[in-house]
């Protein structure tokens, strides 16, 4: 009978284990599907060399909290990324004072949107045509060969999906987001400046018109945003953050790669 007991127990501690196993490896390969790397199709070419206007650097820094900041930031239930905030805490000091003893004190810092949750991140290739480059070789007799050339100066414009409090904080928390995920060169507006050019040439045959036209690539995030209201705790010599009325709220945004362009060639009668 206790033999039968411990074939038994062992049967269900090792159930146990195989399902947590299950569980885990499920979760890595849906993190593993989350973080997968955005590879650029033969059809999106980077133009920066040849684009007529000059961006400046996308890279945003990343900011660092501060050991006071740190120290906050590890007493909060709720996680906090937002960069305007820390910059805020890091510009904060609270000292240590043997006189602080015995002091109670709760300072409110506002209504804040506090982390952004990515739940997809997916490109379009032709997500806004910004040029044209046609030619009519229906009276020729030979191939025509022609190339991309930028007609007039074209502003790509993303941005959010919808409007949310403090629109520019959230805006920095899913670019710095999606720029980690797809390591590409994103903005909230790309210009490709007239009379840039590239050097892929596209055969016109005879009797057809030729068709090249060109997309601004972009890439769409999506995912949740959390709001609370931040308020800083002291009591005596202790400093802690305390999130109160916590609110999340579903959030897209979709924003151009810079310096790149997607080509699409097609010929008609």
């Amino acid at each position: 009978m206790n033999r039968h007991r411990i074939v038994l127990n062992v049967c269900i501690i090792l159930a146990l284990a195989l399902g947590a196993s299950s569980t885990a490896l499920a979760e890595k390969q849906g993190q593993a599907v989350n973080t997968k790397k955005i590879t650029l199709p033969s059809s999106v070419v980077n133009i920066e060399k040849e684009n007529t206007f000059p961006h400046s650097n996308v890279n945003l820094p990343s900011l660092q909290p501060s050991e006071f900041t740190k120290e906050l930031l590890e007493t909060s239930k709720v996680r906090i990324d937002n960069p305007n905030l820390i910059k805020m805490l890091n510009e904060s000091a609270i000292n240590k004072s043997p006189l602080s003893i015995g002091v109670r004190a709760t300072i409110y810092l506002g209504e804040w949107p506090l982390n952004y949750e990515s739940d997809l991140t997916e490109p379009n290739w032709q997500y806004q045509k910004v040029n044209s480059n046609v030619y009519d070789n229906r009276g020729g007799i030979a191939n025509y060969q022609i190339n991309y050339v930028q007609e007039m100066q074209k502003t790509v414009k993303g941005g959010l999906t919808d409007k949310v409090p403090q629109a520019e904080d959230v805006q920095k928390m899913l670019l710095l987001k999606a720029i980690e995920k797809t390591k590409l060169p994103l903005s909230f507006e790309s210009v490709i400046g007239a009379g840039s050019k590239h050097h892929h040439i596209y055969n016109v045959p005879p009797k057809r018109l030729g068709y090249l036209h060109a997309y601004a690539p972009a890439i769409h995030e999506k995912g949740k945003v959390t709001y609370g209201e931040v308020y800083i705790v002291i009591k005596g010599t202790k400093r802690r953050i305390v999130v109160k009325n916590v609110t999340s709220h579903p959030i897209g945004a979709w924003m151009p790669i810079r310096n790149h362009l997607s080509f699409g060639f097609q010929g008609s009668n």
